[in-house]
């Protein structure tokens, strides 16, 4: 499924246009890199939890080159679901 579905779908249930519906969507996804960009991780109660997950340092392989490279530290986005969504996912994907 798209963002554009998305929009589509909300303004259908909603009944509100699909700009305004858009903007909405838009401004979630921003707020939610915003919030993960000054450390602070997201939790949607019933749906799941936007995480920042921290790397360990590590050596890795050039393979084309025969060579190690050093790779560092970094932090990542994840998505956690709940388990109220991982339950309804299994007993519902058909």
């Amino acid at each position: 499924m798209t963002k554009a579905e998305i929009v589509a779908e909300i303004a259908q249930k909603t009944g509100m246009e699909k700009i305004n519906v858009q903007e909405i969507v838009e401004s979630f996804m921003s707020i939610v890199k915003d919030s993960m960009k000054r450390g602070n991780n997201v939790y949607l109660r019933g749906f799941g939890s936007f995480i920042i997950k921290r790397r360990a340092e590590k050596t890795g392989r050039n393979i084309s080159k025969n060579t190690t490279i050093l790779i560092p530290a970094h932090n990542i986005p994840s998505f956690k679901p709940s388990k109220a969504f991982v339950e309804d996912i299994k007993n519902n994907v058909k």
